[in-house]
């Protein structure tokens, strides 16, 4: 998301006309889902992708349409059998598109550009809305909980209506594409070493926001944790002197020993927190879990651990078992 934004104001600022082309709604089984995005401009497709195959290259072509007729359009596109196996996909299914046209040196959309970094950082929440109605120029919105921050005028039936699934908005023959950019919910991840610093450059790349907990000053040092949105010196005994954890929260207790992580585990499951995990081997898991029952936690309460964390896949090593804890967190996340 970011990228393809830094990429599309880079573009209009050079003298370039661009498409913007978005998924904005999916059925059956499609190679990606709504908010899927390619940029495409008169040396075609220069940044993104919406799955590949027989579905993009109908797209290119038809982004290269709107270029030379300098308007957006909306289409429609069903990927039959045929077309399906003639490219070796296994995906099919029907999916809706749009083609936004965006001049070279919109200032609009160019402001929206350079914003979209800064906002991403400073809101809790924040909404890209794009009006999709046919022979509208679909002008892009940025809306966060604290109102409109960048675009034109958004009707208050639209805010009312916003989710933190991306979506199409009907209201008095209009259109609205609204994408949740930054859905709810932090991972907190107890321990910045080894496993961390592989982790949180995965997760951020499949837009989990990480904050990093240390008690270690030379483990605090958020260099070392490429994407995070900060790392913070805590102490292990007293966390929510720290934070405050919600019910869209993650948690993930990776310390330097199993007397810190059973510390911070008790706690956090005092919270609703949406997933907790916890690094360790089966043994460890079940001495730790004997150690909450004698402290008057339930087996109901233990059935929210994840531990060992991750998906079983024979990780060995930090950057695979970052990739084994990412897999379960998105599995968790899709659910």
């Amino acid at each position: 998301m970011r990228k393809l934004f830094e990429k599309l104001g880079e573009t209009l600022r050079s003298g370039e006309d661009a498409v913007l082309v978005t998924i904005i709604a999916s059925s059956g089984s499609t190679p990606r889902g709504a908010g899927a995005r390619m940029l495409i401009t008169k040396k075609g497709r220069i940044f993104g992708t919406i799955g590949g195959g027989i579905l993009e290259y109908k797209c290119e072509l038809k982004a290269v349409d709107a270029l030379k007729a300098k308007s957006s359009r909306k289409e429609s596109f069903k990927l039959h059998e045929n077309e399906i196996q003639d490219i070796g996909m296994i995906c099919g299914g029907d999916v809706d598109i749009h083609f936004l046209f965006i001049k070279a040196g919109d200032s609009l959309a160019i402001a929206l550009t350079d914003g979209i970094e800064s906002f991403i950082t400073s809101e809790k929440q924040l909404w890209l809305i794009c009006e999709i109605t046919q022979g509208h120029s679909g002008a892009m919105r940025l809306y966060s909980d604290k109102g409109l921050l960048l675009g034109p005028h958004i009707p208050g039936a639209v805010i009312k209506r916003l989710k933190n699934k991306n979506g199409v908005i009907r209201l008095d023959g209009r259109e609205y594409y609204c994408e949740n950019i930054k859905p709810p919910g932090l991972v907190y991840i107890f321990g910045g070493g080894h496993v961390t610093q592989a982790l949180v450059p995965v997760l951020t790349s499949v837009d989990f926001r990480c904050v990093v907990l240390e008690d270690r000053d030379k483990l605090c040092d958020i260099s070392l944790f490429p994407g995070a949105e900060s790392a913070m010196m805590i102490d292990n005994n007293n966390i929510f002197d720290f934070i405050s954890v919600t019910d869209d929260d993650y948690i993930v207790i990776m310390t330097r020993g199993h007397k810190h992580d059973q510390t911070i585990l008790a706690q956090t499951l005092k919270t609703q927190a949406y997933y907790i995990g916890v690094i360790g081997s089966k043994q460890k898991a079940e001495t730790v879990a004997n150690n909450l029952r004698e402290m008057g936690y339930t087996d109901q309460d233990l059935a929210r651990v994840h531990s060992p964390i991750g998906l079983s896949i024979k990780a060995e090593t930090p950057a695979e078992i970052a990739v084994s804890i990412a897999s379960e967190m998105i599995m968790t996340r899709a659910r």
